[in-house]
């Protein structure tokens, strides 16, 4: 019997990936009961690193609170690329391996 874990975005996505691409692997982790469990961990995982990577990233293009409170249509163009970026990197290493 599975737990009841929420699974997330990134646990939704992983879950698309696996049925489409990974058959073994989907059906191994389901018959087993581990699947909602593998989802779940993917999703915190991948959260957590999307936001170590955007940490890393803003502070080297020096993208602060101070920018986003002088300038906040700059600040938020650079956070939405530095977050598109961060989620590409995290999908190709993690979601879609």
């Amino acid at each position: 019997e599975q737990k009841n874990l929420p699974i997330g975005k990134y646990g939704q996505m992983r879950l698309e990936f696996l049925k489409k691409h990974r058959r073994g692997t989907y059906t191994t982790l389901l018959t087993e009961a581990r699947l909602t469990e593998h989802l779940h961990e993917m999703d915190e995982t991948a959260r957590a690193q999307i936001s170590e990577i955007m940490s890393r990233q803003a502070t080297s293009l020096g993208v602060t609170e101070q920018m986003k409170a002088e300038n906040p249509m700059t600040w938020a163009q650079m956070m939405n690329n530095i977050k598109a970026s961060a989620e590409e990197e995290v999908l190709e290493s993690l979601i879609y391996r």
